[in-house]
């Protein structure tokens, strides 16, 4: 289906699979994506791609409900040494798609194509399951936390405004 699904497959992870139609007026993709699987916001999350003051990119995985603070992510890249980096910003849209494989709105972050650095927020592990995009739109993934974070070598930390 998608490189996120075949890399769930491939590694064996306890995932479904959710399917729905995406409404291209949707005004948020994650919220559309709690509303119309009938799930909590808590357990639906974005992945957002920034870019670091060296120039690299890392992933952000945060409740779809959340901002994503960027100085708590700079200081979760550094104080994890996934990135030394001071700052971090929004990464360019084309930069991101280059770089994952995937158009915004559908970026997973299983089986992208050049494995980023990765933090999880915090917030995951308090979930039996989480809900993260599948790799386009109208398409979710549910899998425990703790898998995604071992597949990806990903590290939880509080990366959201309060």
């Amino acid at each position: 289906m998608t490189p996120a699904i075949d890399l769930a497959k491939q590694r064996g992870l306890d995932y479904q699979v959710h399917e729905y139609t995406h409404d291209s007026s949707a005004p948020s993709f994650g919220l559309e994506a709690a509303e119309k699987l009938g799930v909590d916001v808590t357990q639906v999350f974005k992945t957002l791609v920034v870019s670091t003051d060296t120039g690299a990119l890392a992933v952000a995985i945060l409740p779809v409900d959340k901002t994503l603070n960027f100085k708590k992510m700079a200081k979760a890249l550094s104080a994890n040494k996934l990135l030394p980096c001071k700052k971090v910003q929004m990464a360019d849209p084309k930069q991101v798609a280059r770089s994952t494989g995937y158009v915004l709105g559908g970026v997973s972050p299983l089986g992208q194509k050049k494995r980023l650095k990765t933090v999880i927020d915090r917030s995951a592990q308090a979930q039996p399951t989480i809900y993260v995009s599948g790799g386009r739109r109208g398409l979710e993934i549910e899998l425990p936390p703790a898998q995604l974070a071992e597949t990806l070598a990903a590290c939880f930390d509080a990366i959201t405004d309060d």
